[in-house]
């Protein structure tokens, strides 16, 4: 009796625990399969997250120093090329600058970014077009002014609308360009701008305005009219305008150079394995005489302040 009494309880016991296990699982409908994903929530449940990208690493000097340090003298080496130097601007400030190879092949010296001089060419051209736009702030030029207004020599009117100052500073006067006489061969062969702009005067071939053409010539006459209408040389008036106002004073539109800025004179070399080749005299001096340091283009690119106060050019 007692074996049964005992297993009545327990038939029982379980018939308990499997109405309870029943009724749980009637309330809350079947288990999940642990192969089946639990419902997604609703798009509003779910929060919206932007992801936030990094800024960017900030290069710094090493970083340049470390790069080009690899880099320039190589590519000095496999390109034959005598000297360098390069100028990293970052916000308006230099922030990295240094020279390299050399500036003379044969005597060994180094370039050296604020001493060593270069003729960087038509970079000339922005000084240029600063001191049209200096003149014209001053309201003594227009740039949509016919040029023959300011000229004491007449462009030809093959064309009904006029050439303008607007049109020389952005290589649209229509001029046809040539090489002829951009250079001479010695210091006493330049001529005054204005001999060179009346002999060498080249074709009008497009409509002013329309066509972009690059004119070495067209700049030229933009510095002409610098110095005819300032009443000052155009070597002059860019030094006392622009480069003694940045501090650059060691650079120059003046051929040959003011003695002090000879001996910083980088020799000119087509290659580093050939001799060097003597000072270039440019006859279209405005369209790309300069001489000037790495140190001292920068000073003309970043705006630096006058060096005797606050006054930009």
């Amino acid at each position: 009796m007692h074996l049964a009494s005992s297993s009545r309880a327990k038939v029982a016991a379980l018939a308990v625990a499997n109405g309870i296990a029943i009724g749980v699982i009637s309330a809350q409908g079947p288990a999940p399969s642990p192969l089946m994903s639990a419902p997604s929530p609703s798009p509003a449940e779910v929060p919206v997250v932007t992801p936030q990208p990094s800024p960017p690493p900030q290069l710094t000097k090493a970083d340049f120093e470390t790069f080009l340090d690899a880099l320039i003298p190589s590519q000095l080496r496999n390109r034959n090329i005598a000297g360098a130097v390069v100028s990293v601007v970052k916000d308006g400030q230099v922030l990295f600058q240094k020279g390299y190879g050399y500036a003379d092949v044969e005597e060994k010296k180094p370039v050296l970014p604020d001493q060593t001089l270069f003729r960087p060419g038509s970079v000339s051209k922005l000084f240029t077009a600063t001191a049209v736009m200096q003149l014209v702030e001053q309201g003594k030029l227009d740039l949509d002014r016919d040029v023959n207004d300011y000229l004491d020599f007449a462009l030809p009117k093959t064309y009904p609308e006029p050439v303008t100052l607007r049109q020389l500073l952005t290589h649209t006067g229509g001029f046809e360009e040539t090489l002829k006489n951009l250079f001479v061969a010695h210091e006493s062969d330049i001529k005054p701008l204005r001999t060179y702009l009346m002999n060498e005067m080249p074709a009008r071939i497009f409509l002013p305005g329309k066509i972009p053409s690059y004119s070495n010539y067209g700049f030229t006459l933009a510095g002409y009219i610098v110095e005819r209408v300032s009443g000052e040389k155009f070597e002059r008036y860019i030094e006392n305008h622009i480069l003694k106002p940045l501090g650059m004073n060691n650079s120059t539109f003046e051929q040959p150079l003011p003695p002090q800025l000879g001996p910083q004179m980088s020799k000119g070399y087509l290659s580093a394995s050939k001799k060097p080749r003597d000072f270039e005299w440019v006859q279209a001096a405005p369209a790309g005489a300069l001489t000037t340091t790495g140190r001292r283009r920068v000073n003309s690119k970043t705006g630096d302040r006058a060096a005797n106060g606050d006054t930009a050019i």
